[in-house]
């Protein structure tokens, strides 16, 4: 029970910075952070993303020089992006099958430079790979197919675990994929292979920039509505939770992020389980137009939304901000 005022002051406990410090109940550092990279063809190139000011693709050489980045400022984790040329798209996605893809190519010049200095979390849907931008496989009328994607995604998940992904992230929304990837990654040896289901990953506006930077805004016919959440349901995400747990999932992710606070702290109070959230490409380019409007300052809106997630209850962030936020963090 609180006491009353003036005998209970509130107000004692913040005049002070060091005060201030010694009763904050949340705490961010630099390993709370899960840095987006995105992938390309070629060497020493570097391609910003218009949409996404401060974000580039990054060929394969230069996503090595961005991974040892990462470890000198604390991030743990890196998650890679491909962005899949167009003449090795297909409708059937099969390039997501290939051992020498750019992603697999990207795991294993990171591994082999860094070892296990740092974690590698691999995104697991066909998107980047068809020529219609769908997450998975689709039938005449553009409906994507549930079963026949799964069956995808385990070969795709086989394919990244045995070049060196630590972590397996499936952002498609398929139904029952968290299960057969874990059997498969069980049988083929690959035990310690964890995995971060997209358990809560919504239809949101907030993705345009990402389809941008994965090259697969300009392809997609139709939308994602019918295997991404309704934004309006909250009893259906802790549905998609359990079961993803059920199933094996390690961790589970809520996307995005801002929006869906409520969604994390309903997902952790509940289950009790490592929850994580992506901070997505939208809410990234809403920070940067904000402080390109001078509507406010970079450093302080990034420290206050990435707290927030935290105070929400999550285990950790992937953002676009993750490098900066580092630097100011270690400052």
């Amino acid at each position: 029970m609180s006491g009353t005022y003036p005998h209970t002051r509130l107000r004692r406990v913040r005049a002070t910075a060091w005060s201030r410090a010694m009763h904050r109940e949340t705490q961010l550092t630099p390993a709370d952070l899960i840095w987006p990279l995105f992938v390309t063809e070629g060497d020493a190139i570097e391609q910003p993303v218009s949409s996404l000011p401060g974000v580039s693709r990054w060929s394969v050489d230069q996503i090595v020089v961005r991974a040892k980045e990462a470890v000198d400022l604390g991030i743990p984790c890196l998650a890679l992006f491909p962005n899949t040329q167009p003449e090795r798209r297909s409708e059937d996605g099969k390039e997501a099958l290939n051992p020498d893809n750019l992603m697999c190519r990207a795991i294993r010049a990171i591994r082999d430079a860094l070892g296990d200095s740092i974690g590698l979390l691999t995104d697991v849907a066909l998107d980047p790979y068809t020529s219609h931008g769908q997450d998975g496989l689709i039938d005449e009328d553009g409906y994507v197919l549930n079963d026949q994607t799964v069956e995808m995604l385990v070969g795709q998940s086989l394919n990244q675990a045995a070049a060196g992904a630590d972590i397996i992230a499936p952002s498609d929304m398929m139904d029952g994929r968290i299960g057969a990837i874990r059997a498969a990654l069980e049988d083929e040896g690959h035990a310690n292979v964890q995995i971060m289901s997209y358990a809560a990953k919504y239809a949101s506006a907030f993705y345009g920039p990402f389809r941008d930077a994965v090259g697969s805004g300009g392809l997609l016919k139709g939308n994602k509505k019918t295997y991404q959440m309704d934004p309006a349901n909250a009893e259906e995400a802790l549905r998609e939770v359990e079961m993803d747990l059920a199933e094996g999932a390690d961790s589970v992710m809520v996307k995005p992020g801002l929006p869906y606070l409520d969604i994390v702290r309903r997902v952790k109070d509940t289950f009790e389980v490592p929850v994580f959230a992506y901070q997505v490409s939208g809410e990234y380019a809403m920070i940067e137009a904000a402080v390109a409007a001078g509507a406010g300052e970079r450093d302080a809106l990034v420290l206050e939304t990435l707290l927030a997630f935290k105070r929400a209850g999550c285990s950790g962030v992937l953002s676009y901000h993750a490098a900066h936020a580092a630097r100011l963090l270690n400052g």
